[in-house]
Parts: structure tokens; sequence; C-alpha cells
């Protein structure tokens, strides 16, 4: 017996690009893939740094800070790096460059002018871009909403009219929001999305987390209409998924359930020391 066909509102993602204005590109592998791009002459290519696979002998590589890098300091105060890496076809002919996928998952080809030309993506999620595309850093304007770390504060703002790459862990599906039209996911597992929706974060109970454990888990709910990547893996799971398989025991700022037991515990034996106490007096 056959199983029955559902029909899911979430789609494979589907490269689209306007006529004329193409940019030859290759996207080879299955789970870790490499993108290889063709840079026309005095054309440049922005990557993010330590990304380069290979390139053609006419290219020239330089690391460059990009003035339009706003969060700049913002990256570096929480460890990230501060300049992307450029490459140039100075010469007459064509030339190429190949972009390695930092980790496993699938390389999205964007063309930001069917966006409107901006969309949002999160911090490990641009590749590199061709041409007219600049990367900005955003904070989100609502904090009150906001869990401190560096990858929830830093996003991402992709401005422009040119082609970008972005990265997705896992499987990459999307997700065409119409107006009014309301979704929550996993705040993680979020690549990329348009501008015109309206995103929500929302955190759990961190008292209810302490004391009975479970991941830190944010939601986003997301209202149309626009256009949302979500990934299936996102990097962040996949490293605390081998860090728990590590020798090391996890730190207690990964596992604040077992601080939380320990102070109940020393409690509770207080409580019966006393109790023990006043009993025996009367």
């Amino acid at each position: 017996m056959a199983a029955p066909f559902f029909s899911t509102p979430f789609q494979p993602y589907v490269y689209q690009s306007q006529q004329g204005s193409v940019t030859a590109f290759q996207i080879s592998g299955g789970d870790v893939q490499v993108l290889q791009v063709m840079v026309k002459s005095q054309d440049k290519l922005t990557a993010k740094p330590g990304t380069m696979c290979y390139m053609s002998r006419n290219m020239q590589m330089d690391n460059n800070y990009l003035p339009e890098n706003d969060g700049g300091v913002w990256q570096w105060i929480f460890g990230k790096s501060v300049s992307s890496t450029v490459f140039f076809n100075p010469g007459s002919d064509d030339g190429y460059v190949g972009i390695a996928a930092p980790f496993p998952g699938r390389i999205l080809p964007v063309d930001l002018a069917n966006f409107g030309g901006e969309l949002l993506c999160q911090t490990d999620a641009f590749l590199c871009s061709v041409n007219d595309v600049s990367v900005t850093s955003t904070v989100e304007p609502r904090p009150r909403n906001i869990e401190i770390g560096a990858e929830i504060i830093l996003k991402q703002k992709l401005r422009g009219q040119g082609m970008a790459f972005l990265v997705g862990g896992g499987s990459v599906m999307q997700k065409i929001l119409a107006p009014r039209e309301v979704i929550t996911v996993d705040a993680a597992c979020i690549v990329a999305m348009t501008t015109a929706i309206n995103f929500q974060l929302k955190s759990p109970n961190q008292v209810r987390r302490a004391v009975f454990g479970g991941d830190n888990q944010l939601t986003a709910s997301l209202t149309g209409p626009g256009v949302v990547f979500i990934q299936s893996l996102p990097f962040n799971r996949l490293s605390q998924r081998i860090a728990s398989r590590s020798v090391a025991g996890p730190s207690l700022r990964d596992n604040p359930k077992f601080f939380i037991q320990i102070v109940m515990f020393f409690f509770l034996a207080y409580v019966m020391i006393v109790s023990s106490i006043i009993l025996t007096d009367v």
C-alpha cells in the first residue's frame, strides 16, 4: 500500500534569476558542498575568511576590513572576524574561485533583486557575494526579548542587487508566508528571511529549565508576508551534539541544572538537620 500523499506548505528552495543578470556558478558535493563562481574581468567576490578552497591563477586575494561592516567593533568584542576576503580579477580573462561550506549543509544561491534588495540572515549563514552586495550587522530593536549571546545579538543584513550565497545546515526548505500568516519556528533553524516579515523572539521559562533541565530552545513567531529559509541542522546544535560526546564533561555554564541540584541538596540537608535538632529538644 502506497503512503498517502501529503502536500506540505514548505518547498525545497529553487534558485531563480532575472534574464541578463546571471552569474555563472556551480555547486558540487552532497553533504559538504563546494561552490565554484566565475568572476568576470574587473569584478570582485567577497567571502567569509577561511572559506577559500582554490582559485584560478589570474585572481588576486586580499584580506580587507570593509567600511560597510557597521557591527565590526561588536564582532571583534564577541570574538568574530572583522575582515572579509576579497577576490579581484584584474585581467581580461574570466577567473574562478572555489568556496567551501564551513560545515555540512546546503549552499543557497540568492539573487537579492528577487527579494527587494534586502535580506536578513543568521551570523553564520553568509558565505560569499558577487559585486553589488553589502553585509551589515544589525541589532534587534526589542532587546527585552533577547537572550544575551553573540549569535542572538548579531544579525546580518544583506543589501544590494547582486548575487549572494548562503549556507544552511542539513536540509534547507523555504516557506512563502501569505499576508498575516503566522508560523512558529526554532529561532536557530532560521537561515534567512525577507525584511517584510514581522519577527518576535520568545525565550523559555529559565527557572523551569534550570530545575528540570532541557535545551535552551528559543522560538520565533513569524508573521507574513515574506519568504523564510529554514535549516534542519543549525551549526550550534551540531556543535553541541559533538561536544556532548566528547571526553570532557560539560561545563557548569552549559549545565545549570547541576548547580541547582547541588543547592537544593544542601538546602534539604540543612532543613533535615535543623528539624532533627528541634525534635530532639522537644
